[in-house]
Formats: structure tokens, sequence, C-alpha cells
């Protein structure tokens, strides 16, 4: 039997990670920011422009948010909810998704802008 963070650690070996830090930094233009998180923590605050689908209605709910083709960068708190999010775009066909490390807790610690 796995632990959730056994299952983190392997999720993490099979997606792409990008830092929070370096999208600060460099922000591409084409990319989608999908935020994972729940509704309370979505009020807090978020990404501009980002799309909110909770972790637990992703499945469901992604297709008719976001295009297969498009650049996915999912996010959630701290980079661990938004791990097995990118594993499971990846296995719905999504081509180039990323989980962005550290979460909205470093794109925030990095000067990067929040919406409330």
């Amino acid at each position: 039997m796995k632990s959730g963070t056994e299952m983190i650690e392997e999720a993490r070996a099979r997606i792409k990670e990008v830092s929070a830090r370096s999208l600060v930094e460099n922000a591409p233009n084409d990319v989608v920011y999908v935020d994972c998180r729940e509704p309370n923590e979505w009020n807090l605050g978020h990404i501009p422009n980002a799309v909110f689908i909770p972790r637990g209605k992703l499945e469901q709910n992604i297709e008719a948010a976001v295009d297969r083709e498009q650049k996915v960068i999912i996010y959630c708190a701290s980079g661990n909810r938004s791990v097995l999010a990118a594993e499971t775009l990846q296995q719905m066909g999504y081509k180039d998704v990323a989980s962005m490390s550290g979460g909205i807790r470093e794109w925030a610690d990095s000067g990067g802008e929040i919406e409330s």
C-alpha cells in the first residue's frame, strides 16, 4: 500500500514541473493557468485569468474549459495536488502540461500578480 506522499513523488517523476519563480520572471504568453485548489482558496486570491477547476472536478470539467493542444500550467497552494492533476491531464491526452512547483505561495512570494 502506498502513502499519499509516495503517490505524489511517483507522479512527480512522470510529469514536467516548472517553478513559480521562473514563471513570474519569464511568463510565457501562450499558457493557460489552471487553478486546482478548493473554492475557499480560490476566493483568497488567484493568478489573473486563471481557469478555476477544483481537483475533485478536474476530469469532468477540463475538456470544456481547456483544449488539449493548449499549453497548460496547473497549480495549487504548494505544488502537491497539481502534480497529481498534471499526471491526470497527461493521461487524458493533454500534450503540453506542467505542474507549477511551489504553487501559488511561491508565485506570490516571487512577486507574481494575485487577483481576488
